[in-house]
């Protein structure tokens, strides 16, 4: 995201991150990495646990990209790290 934020950004679509870290770890990780976007701290699993992203017993998670739309449904989701052509094509972008 990082790289494209450019696409993101003419498609209206403001990305962030969310782990398990700390917000102090997410402040030194994004420094370190020069992300252009916010982290989210998701300490006790909850976002995770809602999209589905935890892996078998609840320790950690899988890296997943989801889209919400502006009426907040889930235009995008899938595992990995899709290209941002395929995470933005429900917008028609």
């Amino acid at each position: 995201m990082r790289d494209e934020i450019e696409q993101f950004q003419q498609a209206g679509v403001q990305p962030f991150g969310v782990n398990p870290a700390t917000v102090e770890s997410h402040l030194q990780y994004a420094r370190k990495f020069r992300f252009n976007f916010p982290l989210l701290s998701d300490d006790a699993g909850a976002v995770a646990s809602a999209y589905g992203a935890l892996k078998a017993g609840g320790k950690s998670v899988i890296r997943s990209v989801v889209l919400i739309d502006r009426d907040g449904r889930v235009a995008f989701a899938e595992r990995g790290a899709p290209r941002t052509a395929r995470i933005l094509a429900p917008l028609g972008g």
